[in-house]
């Protein structure tokens, strides 16, 4: 009995051996990839606080060396950049709020079958994926509509974004059966209650979606404010930081006097502290959101894949 299984245990795992061969290189693959990803980060992080001449000299590789907080002291010793992260979170928010509230009633309208012109619409909103006015003529637009140097442009401009339209329209099309429409109409249901009680809480997967794909682009909006915004009090956290590398390469290059020849040597010894230290602060509040809404990120990006 004991030689039939043992015989039984080997002819399967023949039958199997592809099988596990694939799933081992697939394993390997992608734990390389996790790796090809994850490394940058990491170092990102560690090169923050470590010595630049060493980081520089490829040194600092798995762990920091010549530990110093130099970097986060230049960064955060600097009120403007308490005012940017205060700005910045407002633009995000109410930008993020702005969208959604134009966005998915746009899409639900243009999913539903017996609107006649959503064609039409749909196409012109996909034309202005390919042409603009331009930025001299929108830069002009917004000195009509007065909103130069105003903390409303953030917030306003670009309150769609087509590609986030069509991924919404795509998932009330292929996500919201017809048939619950027509049984809450027989119950006497409108179109803005059927909306507001019924698609809304079936779509948390899209919202959640497109939320962290406006959030983003609002947290890290930086052509906008560089165009329209002249004041320090309006600026976001992307301008105030690039604001702040740019001073310390400037310092770092500093020639001269003796004085101004060793504090540019000071500086360049932490440049890269600086450097890196901005990619964090500017990136660890939006990582932070990310987990929140990860498992309706997981099912959002299959959106449209798979139908039935």
């Amino acid at each position: 009995m004991a030689t039939g299984i043992n015989n039984m245990n080997k002819n399967n795992f023949t039958q199997n051996w592809p099988d596990i061969l694939f799933k081992l290189i697939v394993t390997a693959i992608t734990a390389f990839a996790f790796l090809c990803v994850l490394y940058p980060i990491y170092f990102v992080i560690i090169a923050s606080f470590s010595d630049s001449t060493l980081v520089n000299q490829g040194k600092v590789v798995l762990y920091p060396k010549g530990i110093s907080l130099y970097g986060y002291k230049q960064i955060f010793k600097k009120p403007e950049i308490w005012n940017g992260y205060k700005n910045t979170i407002i633009y995000s928010f109410f930008g993020t709020v702005l969208n959604l509230a134009v966005t998915l009633p746009a899409a639900y309208v243009l999913s539903r079958k017996t609107f006649r012109a959503r064609n039409i619409i749909m196409k012109l909103f996909v034309i202005t994926m390919y042409f603009n006015g331009g930025m001299i003529p929108t830069y002009m637009l917004i000195k009509d509509l007065r909103m130069l140097d105003s903390p409303m442009v953030m917030i306003i401009f670009g309150a769609v974004n087509v590609y986030n339209l069509i991924i919404t329209r795509t998932f009330f099309e292929t996500s919201i059966p017809d048939e619950l429409y027509e049984a809450a109409a027989l119950d006497g249901c409108s179109h803005f209650r059927y909306f507001s009680t019924i698609v809304l809480p079936l779509s948390k997967a899209v919202i959640a979606v497109i939320m962290l794909y406006y959030l983003v682009g609002h947290w890290n909006d930086f052509f906008s404010a560089l165009l329209y915004l002249n004041s320090d009090k309006y600026q976001p956290l992307q301008i105030v930081l690039r604001n702040i590398l740019l001073l310390n390469q400037a310092m770092a290059g500093t020639t001269g006097s003796s004085a101004g020849a060793g504090a540019g040597a000071y500086a360049q010894q932490y440049a890269d502290q600086i450097k890196f230290g901005v990619i964090i602060v500017s990136t660890i509040p939006v990582l932070c959101v990310y987990p929140f809404i990860q498992k309706y990120f997981e099912k959002g990006v299959m959106i449209g894949a798979v139908k039935g």
